[in-house]
C-alpha cells in the first residue's frame, strides 16, 4: 500500500539515506525542511519528493506539512529544543490524523545525565503519550559523528582524551535501514535498540583515525569529571545486555570509504 510520508530532518545525515530507501518502495515521500535545500548523501531525483518549508520550533507552520500525511518519520534533531518541537510535531499530526509515527532516538537517554540525552527521553515521552500508533528506535552515535569529533581533536599536537570514555559507534546507513523497515511496517513501539558490532575506547577510535590519515598526534587520558563521567565509564550509553541489534559496517570500514 503507497503511503505518503513526512520525513522531518530528511536533509540531513539520515534522511538522505532513509528517503530513497522509502521512495524505492513506491511511497510519497514529503520532507520538512528549514532552509528548503535538497536531500544529502544518497542521489535523490528532486521531482520525486515534495518539499515543504516549515520550522518545528514554531507550530503554527506545521499544520500544512503535516496535513494529507499517513506516516511521520521524525528524524529531525540538534543540540537543544528536541522535546519541544516533538511535542509541536505530535500536536500537529493528532489534528491532522496521521496513522504512524516514528521516532530516531538515543542509547542511554535514559541514563546519561546529560541535557541533550534528557532532551530526548522527554521527546521519546511526547510519542509514547500521543496517542497515535507509534514506534521509536534508539541507536547509538552515527560514525559521521565520531569523525567529526575525531577530525576537530587531532588538530592539537597533543590530544587530550577523557578516560574511561566508551562507544558503540553505528554506520547511518544502518540505521536508515532499519528505520525504513520500521516506518512500512505496522506500528510496533519500542524497537531494540541498534549499536555498532565493536565497542571502542575513545583513544581506540582516534588512533584509528589518525592511522588511517598516515599522521601521528600524542594521546594523553584525562579524567572526565561528574554525574556524566560516571555514566560514561559505567557504560550507560552502550547496549550490552546482548538485546540490541547490530549494524552491520565497522568504524574501519567506515574509515576505509570515507578516507580511501
Amino acid at each position: 500500500m503507497t503511503s505518503t510520508i513526512l520525513v522531518t530532518g530528511g536533509t540531513g545525515t539520515l534522511g538522505g539515506h532513509v528517503v530513497p530507501l522509502l521512495l524505492d518502495e513506491g511511497h510519497r515521500v514529503r520532507v520538512l525542511s528549514r532552509h528548503g535545500r535538497a536531500v544529502e548523501g544518497d542521489a535523490v531525483d528532486a521531482d520525486d519528493v515534495e518539499y515543504v518549508l516549515a520550522d518545528l520550533l514554531r507550530p503554527e507552520g506545521l499544520g500544512l506539512a503535516v496535513e494529507g500525511a499517513d506516516i511521520v518519520l521524525h528524524l529531525a534533531g540538534g543540540p537543544r529544543g528536541d522535546d519541544e518541537a516533538t511535542r509541536n510535531l505530535v500536536e500537529a499530526s493528532t489534528r491532522a490524523g496521521v496513522r504512524h509515527l516514528v521516532y530516531v532516538s538515543v542509547i542511554g537517554a535514559d541514563r546519561v545525565p546529560l541535557g541533550w540525552f534528557g532532551a530526548k527521553l522527554a521527546a521519546e515521552q511526547a510519542v509514547r503519550t500521543s496517542g497515535i500508533p507509534w514506534s521509536a528506535l534508539r541507536a547509538a552515535q552515527f560514525y559521521d559523528l565520531i569523525l567529526l569529533m575525531a577530525r576537530k581533536m587531532t588538530k592539537l599536537p597533543v590530544v587530550p582524551v577523557p578516560a574511561g570514555l566508551r562507544f558503540q559507534p553505528v554506520d547511518a546507513r544502518d540505521v536508515a535501514a532499519r528505520l525504513a523497515e520500521l516506518t512500512m511496517a505496522a506500528p510496533s513501539g519500542q524497537a531494540p535498540d541498534l549499536a555498532g558490532p565493536k565497542v571502542y575506547g575513545m583513544g581506540d577510535l582516534l588512533r584509528t583515525y589518525l592511522e588511517a590519515r598516515g599522521t601521528r598526534r600524542l594521546l594523553v587520558p584525562v579524567p572526565m569529571p561528574g554525574k556524566a563521567g560516571r555514566a560514561y565509564r559505567a557504560g550507560e550509553n552502550l547496549s550490552l545486555d546482548g538485546t540490541a541489534m547490530l549494524g552491520e559496517r565497522t568504524w574501519e570500514e567506515f574509515l576505509a570509504e570515507r578516507l580511501g
